[in-house]
């Protein structure tokens, strides 16, 4: 059955109370809402920075803000003679309307109706009209006592004294912070090889910074008892001064307190801190045992030890961090929740590249395809790796530049390490040449074998030695290979070698020229076998020159 035909089965009469009982009731919700838009703001009275009454209520036609305006005048009329006298308190009744009126003689001062009665405080409007009067005699009292000469020669003369001793704790602390500081310096200049010093030294700005602000600290900490301080010794702002020390009192009071509270959780979170710090210390001189070979492992090489120390502390502190973290004081607070999802936000947005970057650190330690001091070729920078790092590897190059590639870049690209493999034998170097077919491959051999152990900076041991890496058209490929303990002076160890090459070249009266023929000689290009031993080659044991 649809609603419009169950209306239409009621009988009318029904209809037409259900209707008006509708529309009254809406009435009723409007005209609440326009009584309460309608009811003035209250007003609270102040007299001399003292709370006396608030007027809630609307007497007369006069506005509770009004009724606050009225009441200041007739106070403020009153002469001086009547200030000290009691003041009295006459019950009347308008428009059926209770109320208290407050009086010192015949001087009307304001009146105190039910409806100025705070809902929720439920005390009787006699009770409320004897804490007003209270609170105005004592205001009144404090008036007259401003007046005496007395009392403003004792204020003015504590006042003076206390602005003697807070300008006297601000020199001090100013002389103190100075002293201080000069005194950090001096420890740090005495001590410029310190490596704890050093990092002190670093972050000597952000010191002075901090202790500038515990200076200011302290400055404005003195002024605020100061002035709470001289605000009490006058009668007409000793109120202000009690706001002022129950402020402070009641700020350090809530700080004290909730220290006391948290301190159970800080202690759970700094033992769990210690624990962690103890844990991952024994980690560390695990692998301190394993760099130095003391301790070996299955799958931990030297060139990763350090890498798989640094994620073991990351995940050690991590975890350990994560476990203290519901134990520090204020950690479920929305402070903190703010702070933690701007550090996601940011991580998100920024953790692409870096992500990427140790991921080809991890794969660059983890392949041990270098390390620190090996001789490289990256292609366009040769050198020696000075720092594999988290973001990027740093290689300084045969001129004595410090070149950082990034780990995403390397991974990326072919990694020539010349001093993997070479181990007690030092690292490999080669240079080539290409001679024609007309000269004795064994004088070749002999010619650049005497050049490499004439150079300084190649070793003697294991001996050079040569390969024929190709024959071409024209002229056979000669390859000299030695080794040398210094891969930074690779350069100067090949001019060297070179310019030795030329000299035995030129001493046995072989042209290092590759030959081009336009035409095909008369007589073959080859060498009599009379010559196949020429100086400074010798035969073999076993060989006989023909």
């Amino acid at each position: 059955m649809s609603p419009n035909s169950f209306c239409r089965r009621l009988p009318a009469g029904l209809t037409l109370f259900l209707v008006a009982a509708s529309l009254f009731l809406v009435s009723l919700t409007a005209g609440a809402a326009a009584a309460d838009q309608l009811r003035p703001p209250e007003a609270t009275l102040h007299y001399h920075f003292r709370p006396i009454v608030t007027f809630r209520a609307t007497f007369v036609g006069a506005s509770p803000e009004y009724r606050v305006r009225r009441a200041l005048a007739r106070i403020e009329a009153l002469p001086v003679g009547h200030m000290q006298q009691p003041i009295e308190l006459t019950p009347f009744v308008v428009e059926d309307r209770r109320g208290i009126s407050l009086h010192i003689g015949e001087a009307v001062l304001f009146g105190i109706l039910e409806g100025d009665l705070d809902p929720e405080e439920k005390i009787p409007l006699a009770a409320a009209a004897r804490r007003s009067a209270d609170e105005l005699g004592a205001a009144l009292l404090a008036v007259s006592e401003q007046r005496r000469p007395m009392v403003l020669v004792k204020g003015i003369g504590l006042s003076l004294a206390a602005t003697a001793i807070a300008v006297l704790l601000l020199w001090l602390i100013r002389r103190a912070a100075a002293f201080i500081v000069r005194h950090f310096e001096k420890v740090i200049d005495a001590h410029p090889e310190s490596s704890s010093f050093r990092w002190a030294r670093h972050g000597w700005a952000l010191v002075q910074r901090i202790a500038q602000l515990l200076m200011g600290f302290l400055w404005l900490s003195v002024a605020y008892l100061w002035l709470s301080f001289v605000l009490a010794r006058f009668p007409l702002t000793e109120p202000l001064g009690d706001r002022l020390t129950t402020f402070l009192f009641g700020l350090l009071e809530t700080i004290g307190v909730g220290f006391v509270e948290a301190l159970p959780s800080l202690t759970t979170a700094l033992v769990i801190l210690f624990l962690t710090k103890a844990f991952n210390d024994a980690l560390g001189n695990f692998f301190k045992a394993a760099r130095a070979g003391r301790v070996q492992v299955h799958g931990l090489h030297p060139e990763t030890v350090n890498a798989t120390h640094r994620i073991c502390t990351i995940i050690v502190w991590g975890l350990g961090i994560a476990i203290a973290y519901p134990f520090i004081p204020m950690s479920d607070s929305d402070a903190f929740k703010g702070l933690s999802v701007m550090f996601g936000f940011m991580l998100t947005l920024g953790s692409a590249g870096i992500v990427n970057q140790l991921m080809s650190g991890l794969v660059l330690v983890y392949s041990r395809a270098l390390s620190v001091g090996d001789f490289v070729d990256l292609g366009e920078t040769v050198g020696v790796v000075s720092e594999v790092g988290a973001l990027s590897t740093k290689v300084i190059n045969m001129r004595n530049e410090e070149v950082t590639i990034p780990n995403a870049v390397l991974v990326g690209s072919p990694i020539k390490n010349y001093s993997r493999l070479a181990g007690a034998r030092g690292t490999l170097v080669s240079t080539k040449v290409t001679i024609g077919y007309d000269t004795p491959w064994r004088q070749v051999h002999a010619m650049l074998i005497a050049a490499a152990e004439q150079t300084p900076g190649l070793r003697a041991l294991p001996k050079p030695f040569v390969y024929q890496r190709g024959l071409a058209d024209w002229y056979v490929e000669y390859e000299l290979f030695a080794h040398m303990d210094k891969p930074l002076e690779r350069v100067p160890v090949l001019s060297a070698l070179h310019a030795n090459i030329q000299d035995q070249f030129n001493t046995y009266g072989v042209q290092i020229m590759s030959p081009h023929f336009v035409v095909q000689p008369k007589d073959n290009v080859v060498v009599p076998r009379e010559s196949w031993h020429a100086a400074p080659a010798e035969p073999e044991a076993g060989e006989r020159p023909q």
